[in-house]
């Protein structure tokens, strides 16, 4: 961010963010809470809408309270409860982990709500809205909310601060503190300048701690403090009043105040003059001053750049500030901008970047002693980046601290490793002190440092020494093959990276273009990761051999023959393996694969002329007719189309089959010797020209006799089989039925379902069964006439359709 500094002297904050606030108009009400140590910022947008965002300007979480503008939020100590107002008049309440809440509609606008700071606990569950009116809510121990009216009458409240048991908020009058513990108001401090509208320039309020607040309006400052009121004065007075310590005017109108040290920073929104003495809008300033009881002191001053500030009014700023980390957050409709305090870091950075180099070197390097003295290393190490800059010779000389001291690792991060560096053997002497003591760190250094920084052969054999003690270090053996990589090694690198099974082996296969390379390594490569190893030659066939192509063919069909769905993702490029090199076997892998395309598989199969595999396909494809046809046009086959179209089993076929044959005697020949069975020969004889010479034509019709006497034959046998069979199984349905029936005190009439036997067995009784074993009183049937009406068969099995009804059998005793 760009920013202009009214004096020469070096500002006090440094901005660190710049962030766009969710590129939405922002209402500038914000609240930043430091929770344990977590930092967020809380925004309320003109649409209604609360955006939780984390220090980087991320939204962790969003809230849809209204569809107006919110006015304010409000967020306890604790960072878990927050309030929220909005100008249709909603107000709420709620934990942001709990769902314990307060929402109420008012029927006017509230302009501001203020938590207790306390809210988490208990018994402090109180808060402050402020509309027309200020209302204190309380929650009593029934758990209900009581209402009560603080204040009223002095026009629309617009800013609230509650500090411990103090709440100060202002209106257009003049700002008013009231103690909550013992229910007073103690003072009212009148609005200086009546003729700024305050809605425009709005009043900010600030405690700085307990007792002090700070309230800046227009252009004046008061710091009061509330004090104790001596006993003997109270009578009837407030047990406390305030006094104001310090009043003064300011160049500008202020947005916001925060409180820093014995100081105040202070945001400003800006009005000049141009040259034509009309006014415009400035830059917001941010200035730290030094009250003093009737005026200021100018202590830094920065010019902020945010976007569109031609256009922002003074309320459209606000500045929060995070208690107990000078942490500054100004607050616009376009951006948010974070400050804090700069520090002796800041101040080294401060004087290069204003090309003092000298002083900036001088003071840089006092700073880095401090730090080394202090042992804090690796702070002294990354401030080298700024001090040394590009004199290579300060470079070395505290490189050679850094050993003396054995901080080497300290300083290796921070080396210069661009356009300007140091000499190999200064990087050389680094890496040797890693590989004694941390191997994990010398490999992350080979990583990130280019190879050009040191002599690659030299840390080559150093690491191949080292190896001799700890031959099966992976990490060593990673590293070796990285070095062996930049030194364009591959060979040797491939042989580690597959004796390590390293992830990163594929990727430097293809990277180098080492397909020539691995025709001895293939087996290493499948049981390393079969998957890719498989993906990669099938991606590069044209760029591997010939032997290796066939070699990997016979594993893939060894795999398909193993299980035929094992491999399915592959099927389509074996398809073209099987073409180039073992077609004896693509045609039984069409019949068995369910996976491979079919469309595909016809293309490569024509391509090649490969007929039969063709024919297959055509026919699974459903094109029969034109699978026929290359049949006896292409191979000539009669004995191959007859087979063909007899698994097809289709009329339309052997129509086509005997057009095609009625010209062509050998195939007539065929036709007669294998039709018999599944066309009628007399239509294919009929059809034959007269005169024209078949041969072995008499053999044909005496076979085609024979077939026909077999047939009858077989017809007749069956027939026999058929007769015996049916009178077998007549005769035993027939002593099946004339069997006896048991009946018993268990069965039941299956209309009135009372047991079939009655109690007392002496008198006469009627029984009638069927031979399906359903049981009937006789008396319980419709009539004995009925019953011989039906064909004496049973009722049920005959509504039931369940196969033949049965003959009665009567039971009378």
């Amino acid at each position: 961010m760009h920013a202009h500094t009214h004096t020469s002297l070096q500002p006090s904050l440094v901005r660190c963010i710049n962030t766009p606030v969710l590129q939405l108009k922002v209402q500038i009400h914000a609240k930043l809470w430091q929770f344990v140590v977590c930092i967020f910022l809380a925004l309320g947008t003109h649409f209604g809408k609360v955006f939780l965002l984390d220090i980087q300007g991320n939204v962790t979480q969003k809230y849809e309270i209204s569809s107006v503008k919110i006015n304010q939020i409000s967020l306890d100590d604790s960072g878990e409860h927050v309030g929220i107002c909005s100008e249709d008049g909603k107000v709420q309440v709620f934990g942001l982990y709990t769902r314990e809440g307060f929402h109420e509609n008012f029927d006017c606008p509230i302009k501001v709500v203020a938590l207790h700071p306390q809210f988490s606990k208990s018994n402090n569950k109180q808060f402050v809205t402020g509309g027309n009116k200020l209302l204190l809510y309380e929650r009593n121990w029934l758990n209900r909310w009581k209402m009560s009216t603080l204040h009223e009458g002095e026009g629309t409240i617009t800013n609230i601060k509650w500090r411990a048991n103090l709440i100060a908020w202002a209106n257009n009058v003049g700002v008013k503190i009231y103690d909550i513990s013992s229910k007073q108001r103690i003072t009212n401090v009148l609005r200086d300048n009546t003729t700024l509208r305050p809605d425009m320039y709005p009043c900010s309020l600030c405690w700085k701690d307990n007792a002090i607040l700070i309230i800046g309006w227009g252009s004046s400052v008061k710091i009061c403090v509330v004090k104790e009121r001596d006993p003997t004065e109270m009578r009837d007075l407030p047990s406390r009043y305030v006094e104001i310590v310090s009043a003064f005017e300011t160049e500008f109108f202020i947005s916001g105040l925060a409180p820093l040290a014995d100081q105040l920073v202070t945001l400003y929104y800006v009005q000049e003059n141009s040259d034509h003495m009309e006014e415009f809008r400035a830059r917001p300033r941010l200035d730290i001053i030094q009250p003093l009881p009737e005026s200021c002191e100018e202590i830094s001053s920065d010019a902020l750049t945010v976007r569109n500030f031609q256009e922002n009014e003074c309320r459209d700023y606000k500045l929060e500030h995070s208690e107990g980390e000078s942490l500054f957050y100004i607050i616009s409709p376009k951006d948010i901008v974070v400050a804090k305090e700069r520090d002796q870091d800041d101040h080294v950075d401060w004087l290069l970047e204003k090309k003092k180099y000298e002083v900036g070197q001088k003071i840089g390097m006092a700073y880095i002693n401090h730090l080394v003295e202090k042992g804090d290393y690796d702070t002294a190490a990354r401030k080298c980046q700024k001090v040394l800059g590009k004199n290579m010779d300060l470079w070395e000389n505290e490189v050679y601290r850094f050993k003396t001291i054995g901080q080497l690792k300290a300083i290796s991060q921070y080396l210069p490793r661009g356009d300007l560096r140091l000499r190999p053997a200064i990087y050389e002497m680094i890496l040797h002190e890693f590989l004694k003591t941390d191997y994990e760190g010398f490999a992350t250094l080979i990583r990130e440092w280019p190879g050009e920084l040191y002599n690659n052969m030299t840390i080559v054999q150093a690491v191949t020494d080292h190896l001799k003690n700890d031959p099966t270090n992976s990490i060593l053996l990673t590293t070796l093959a990285e070095l062996y990589t930049y030194d364009q090694r591959y060979d040797r690198a491939l042989e580690i990276y597959l004796r390590l099974r390293h992830k990163d082996v594929y990727q430097l296969i293809h990277k180098h273009n080492l397909f020539s390379s691995i025709d001895d390594k293939i087996v290493l490569l499948m049981d390393f990761d079969k998957e890719k190893a498989v993906d990669m030659l099938l991606d590069n066939e044209d760029k591997i051999s010939k032997c290796l192509c066939w070699s990997f063919s016979q594993y893939l069909h060894k795999l398909f023959k193993r299980d035929h769905h094992k491999g399915q993702k592959y099927h389509e490029r074996q398809i073209s393996l099987y073409a180039e090199y073992d077609r004896p076997n693509l045609l039984p892998f069409l019949r068995d694969s369910t996976h491979c395309p079919l469309e595909k598989a016809l293309e490569i199969c024509q391509q090649r002329h490969f007929v039969e595999e063709t024919v297959f396909l055509l026919s699974r494809m459903g094109n029969c007719r034109r699978a026929l046809q290359m049949i006896m046009e292409e191979l000539g086959d009669v004995d191959k189309a007859i087979e063909f179209a007899k698994e097809q089993d289709d009329a339309e076929l052997w129509e086509d089959l005997i057009s095609y044959s009625i010209d062509k005697p050998p195939f007539i020949t065929g036709l007669l010797n294998n039709i018999g069975t599944h066309v009628d020969p007399i239509l294919l004889i009929h059809r034959i020209k007269e005169g024209m010479e078949i041969p072995n034509l008499r053999d044909s019709l005496v076979k085609i006799l024979q077939d026909y006497n077999l047939q009858i034959l077989l017809r007749e046998g069956c027939k026999k089989i058929l007769v015996a069979d049916s009178l077998s199984l007549l005769q035993k349905m027939n002593r099946t039925q004339m069997r006896g029936v048991r009946v018993d005190e268990e069965n039941i009439c299956e209309s009135c379902h009372v047991t079939i036997l009655p109690s007392d067995t002496a008198q006469p009784f009627s029984v009638v069964v069927f031979h399906c074993r359903h049981m009937f009183h006789k008396e319980c049937l419709p009539s004995s006439g009925t019953v011989r009406l039906c064909g004496q068969y049973c009722n049920i099995c005959s509504a039931k359709r369940r196969g033949p009804g049965s003959g009665i059998l009567e039971m009378k005793k």
